[in-house]
């Protein structure tokens, strides 16, 4: 009876250990399908890209050694100078990072203030931009802000809370 019972049908067949194959450069190719071919064109009608060679009949797009400006309209004055303009960008503009004194109260912060100090809390973004305080919200500690700007507002209210503002380039 031991004998009739043959396992090795049953079982599956052990997996052998491959060795990886090492992969040469001389072997190496893109994968199929990423690489397409150029399309050849002027090669005669059965082609489907024959005759005028997919660029249409005459015209200046149909030359060789076509190339257009962005904007161009073919000669018709383009659109950028028929739509009328107003108004001009000052180039002396004076760009400031705003901080209101409502988040510094809900920032807690308190006693000393730089710039780095307003970085490290997330309040600014950057030390290389000027920043100026405006007198939006209530302060009640004591703060003595070294900034670039603030406003009449901000001073005033800073200075009842007890503290003091420095403005940096104004020493």
């Amino acid at each position: 009876m031991a004998d009739s019972l043959d396992l090795t049908s049953v079982m599956p067949e052990k997996k052998r250990s491959v060795k990886k194959r090492r992969v040469e450069h001389t072997q190496l190719s893109p994968v199929p399908g990423t690489k397409k071919k150029r399309k050849r064109v002027g090669r005669g009608h059965a082609t489907g890209s024959g005759k005028t060679s997919g660029r249409g009949h005459k015209g200046q797009k149909a030359r060789t050694g076509y190339s257009h400006k962005a904007g161009f309209e073919g000669g018709q004055n383009p659109l950028y100078k028929r739509v009328p303009k107003r108004g001009f960008t000052n180039i002396f503009k004076q760009e400031f990072q705003l901080v209101n004194l409502w988040l510094l109260a809900k920032h807690g912060i308190s006693g000393e203030v730089t710039l780095e100090q307003l970085k490290e809390k997330k309040i600014i973004r950057r030390t290389d931009v000027p920043v100026k305080v405006l007198g939006h919200g209530e302060i009640s500690s004591k703060v003595v802000l070294t900034v670039h700007a603030a406003s009449s507002e901000a001073i005033e209210k800073i200075k009842k809370a007890g503290g003091e503002v420095k403005l940096i380039g104004a020493e």
